[in-house]
């Protein structure tokens, strides 16, 4: 039997600081996934699919749910009290480092929720998974998230663009990094 050097996650993750609770998604949640998800920024910057429905928000669960038992990704719900989630961060491990995303709901938007939200899951990744950093990978024409990436610490990082085509439409994505404090 081959052992893999990537570990687990663990199969319950609550995070807290910031004045956020980043909670794991739950059956509950899927109704509210809808509002969060299904817009037009959210199509244009994010592989997320669109139109994002409730079989959308299922399919999500259980792709959530999937990355995390095999210990490739975690997604939890931005949320300020352990509520109703406003958004979405998320940390994948992945070639290039441990990668950061996130998402927040149009109606919760200008709070400061993903910059809060991306300090509290770069913290877990260098304190609980060892990182030494973890890298935002943005598009330059995307304001908002560079943005929170500045605002987060991040810098723009001397690698190339990573480019591509996502939903009939090309990108070419920076990297952002914040390095172990």
């Amino acid at each position: 039997m081959v052992s893999s050097a990537v570990s687990s996650f663990p199969s319950r993750v609550e995070l807290v600081g910031e004045g956020l609770v980043l909670r794991d998604w739950a059956e509950g949640d899927l109704a509210a996934m809808p509002g969060l998800f299904d817009h037009p920024d959210i199509a244009y910057w994010t592989p997320i699919v669109s139109p994002f429905d409730e079989a959308a928000a299922r399919a999500r669960l259980a792709k959530d749910r999937q990355l995390r038992a095999e210990g490739t990704a975690i997604l939890l719900a931005i949320t300020v009290d352990g509520g109703p989630p406003l958004g979405e961060v998320m940390l994948r491990r992945a070639p290039e480092g441990t990668e950061l995303g996130y998402a927040v709901g149009p109606a919760h938007r200008g709070q400061g929720l993903a910059v809060r939200a991306v300090r509290v899951m770069a913290a877990y990744a260098f304190e609980q998974l060892g990182s030494q950093q973890v890298i935002l990978e943005l598009e330059a024409e995307n304001a908002a998230s560079v943005a929170v990436a500045t605002k987060a610490g991040f810098r723009l990082l001397d690698v190339p663009l990573i480019t591509g085509e996502e939903k009939g439409r090309p990108f070419a994505l920076q990297t952002w990094g914040l390095d172990r404090p």
